[in-house]
């Protein structure tokens, strides 16, 4: 597809048509970096993208698990009060 560099104040866009818009799944903020011959225009990822799922299938497996029991304190006999 063909399209043409508008101004926008002192710099420059390109208009997206909604149907690459959609067949991208591109919403929100992207990412722009430079590549030989062009601009790559990504999805920004967010920085904790996936641990949710990564969190479920470590419960699944039972990894989700402390792996040493905590100690008690002095904390917990004299300060902590257990209702």
């Amino acid at each position: 597809m063909k399209t043409k560099l508008i101004r926008i104040g002192n710099s420059r866009g390109v208009r997206i048509p909604k149907p690459l818009l959609e067949q991208s799944g591109l919403e929100g903020e992207v990412r722009l970096r430079v590549v030989e011959g062009g601009i790559l225009v990504e999805a920004e990822k967010s920085s904790r993208a996936g641990w949710a799922a990564a969190a479920a299938e470590a419960h699944e497996r039972g990894d989700d698990r402390l792996l040493e029991q905590p100690l008690p304190t002095q904390f917990d006999d004299t300060q902590w009060e257990w209702e």
